[in-house]
């Protein structure tokens, strides 16, 4: 099955940036690079950052598809350059450089070895530079995208972190509009709602960093006012929840993803589902522990996400390893690195839900313009 909205990325972490093609999106859809760069900036947020994120300023550059503001509904081309290039010609050169260092001692958790013994690499290098989460970056801008489409449509996509490491927030539901929600997380340098495990969350991060380790932890997603029917119950890679799963699992580091309460298997069946009612002329529910999603299909209520981070692989106190060209065992390479970026991961995942939730509408609302799309999505009656 073709999705509607289709995108490729292409860059290395090192190299001299990042490229993105986006197709799928209406014409007519106005589209800010301010709107863009917004996002990017969140992206580089959160405390636990390494010192890649003091190099970088993220900026996009809109090379095609986008003309006086708005969208012409030709893919749409975009590039971010990588600042940390002038530091990496040599290692990153596209011509061949005998004189370069190969790295040939894999970290536990990352890539490194199951990606050089698939390609038959002797240089690790040529798998740590595409599957670093710089890749990550191009996602966000061009999610940014999907993520106007939608707001336009008055669809929210919200995110905020719930658990790093060992320190969790029992709070389970916030009172809180989706559209407010990360005005508030972003606040936070942890971005989390609940301002009293903020402190307990940033002492936990500089111990990790004291001892040369990482810590994951858990971000919920929230996106309000779906409509019924995204998704379809009646095949396996059209179910809503399948296609958000796929989306943020793609992500660097992502263990888990899960929908509604996170505790719906300890739970009764009477106890658990959301009872039906009819009010004002339309269906309620008594609650949503479903998370927003019923037999793959959205059901109008917020859908809520949880999503589950490890913690990232490369150690500054690194773990034991085998070197793969004389197989002794040493200590893993060592690489730059973030000792917690949760709060990063939220971002992207915002992104990714983002995309997939634009394709959706496109697939049961259609429109070949932005303004025939608006038309059909606000004639539907639910």
């Amino acid at each position: 099955m073709l999705n509607k909205i289709n995108f490729i990325t292409a860059g290395e972490s090192h190299g001299k940036g990042l490229l993105g093609i986006i197709e799928g999106i209406p014409s007519g859809l106005n589209i800010q690079k301010d709107f863009i760069d917004f996002h990017l900036s969140r992206r580089q947020k959160g405390f636990g950052r390494g010192g890649r994120m003091k190099i970088e300023k993220d900026v996009v550059d809109i090379y095609s598809g986008i003309r006086l503001g708005c969208t012409l509904g030709s893919p749409i081309g975009l590039m971010i350059k990588n600042l940390d290039w002038d530091n990496w010609k040599e290692e990153m050169s596209v011509t061949e450089n005998p004189n370069i260092k190969k790295i040939t001692l894999p970290r536990p958790g990352h890539a490194d070895l199951a990606g050089v013994m698939k390609h038959g690499f002797d240089d690790i290098r040529n798998v740590i530079e595409r599957s670093s989460a710089r890749e990550t970056t191009m996602r966000v801008a061009l999610g940014s995208i999907c993520r106007k489409l939608l707001e336009n449509l008055n669809i929210h996509v919200a995110s905020y972190v719930t658990q790093i490491h060992t320190v969790c927030d029992n709070i389970i539901d916030y009172n809180i509009n989706v559209n407010e929600v990360n005005n508030i997380a972003d606040k936070s340098p942890v971005r989390v709602l609940n301002n009293k495990i903020e402190k307990k969350i940033i002492e936990t991060i500089k111990n990790a960093q004291a001892n040369g380790d990482t810590v994951g932890g858990q971000f919920k997603i929230l996106i309000s006012g779906c409509p019924y029917g995204l998704g379809d119950y009646s095949a396996w890679n059209k179910k809503l929840n399948a296609k958000l799963s796929e989306a943020i699992c793609s992500i660097n580091a992502i263990k888990g993803v899960s929908f509604g309460n996170t505790f719906s298997s300890n739970a009764f069946g009477s106890e658990l589902h959301d009872e039906i009612e009819y009010k004002d002329n339309q269906f309620t529910r008594t609650n949503n522990n479903a998370g927003g999603i019923e037999g793959g299909m959205s059901n109008s209520q917020t859908i809520k996400i949880n999503a589950m981070m490890k913690p990232l692989s490369t150690l500054t106190t690194p773990l034991k390893s085998v070197d793969i060209k004389t197989k002794e065992s040493k200590l893993a390479h060592k690489e730059r690195t973030d000792s917690c970026a949760v709060p990063a991961a939220a971002i992207v995942a915002e992104s990714m839900t983002c995309i997939v939730i634009a394709d959706t509408i496109l697939d049961k609302f259609g429109g070949d313009s932005f303004k025939e799309l608006l038309h059909h999505f606000q004639s539907a009656k639910f």
